[in-house]
């Protein structure tokens, strides 16, 4: 099977790179320290210390395995595409007007693009999800439709960055 590629922005590559970096040298260390402090503590079958370390490595090591295939895979790309800038690609930042929303003014504001990208204010869409392949090659202004697990949604493409 053929792993699956990642379009990652250069910043998003470089950001997981660190991470990875980090984690691999300095993460390693201190988990090595903890669990050989908690074992200092004496019986392991009863040490929650030595357990939680444990636990802690695991879910560390996980995390490793996991920026290293996205790193493997990972392929740039350039968010401005060199396209036409009101256009929906991938790494573009949109602004969405849901058509049945009368509770909410305010567009929601959504990255088109992997979870590896996201920054603190915008909500993630995956390119391959339903609402993710609609905006694909919107435009600002566009109306478009997808599937939901709330049924089918209409959204119209405020703004485009």
């Amino acid at each position: 099977m053929v792993p699956e590629a990642h379009s990652l922005s250069q910043a998003a590559h470089d950001r997981l790179s660190t991470e990875l970096h980090d984690l691999s040298t300095r993460g390693r260390i201190d988990i090595a320290d903890k669990i050989e402090a908690a074992r200092k503590l004496g019986d392991l079958s009863e040490n929650g210390d030595y357990h939680a370390a444990k636990e802690e490595k695991a879910k560390m090591e996980g995390r490793i395995n996991h920026l290293n295939q996205i790193l493997l895979n990972a392929e740039i790309i350039d968010p401005s595409g060199g396209n036409d800038s009101s256009e929906v690609m991938l790494g573009s930042v949109v602004s969405l007007a849901y058509e049945d929303d009368t509770d909410d003014d305010e567009p929601e504001r959504f990255l088109v693009g992997v979870i590896e990208e996201r920054s603190d204010d915008v909500t993630v869409v995956s390119p391959g999800s339903p609402m993710g392949e609609a905006l694909l090659g919107a435009s600002e202004g566009d109306t478009v439709e997808f599937d939901s697990p709330a049924g089918r949604q209409q959204v119209t493409v405020v703004t485009v960055q």
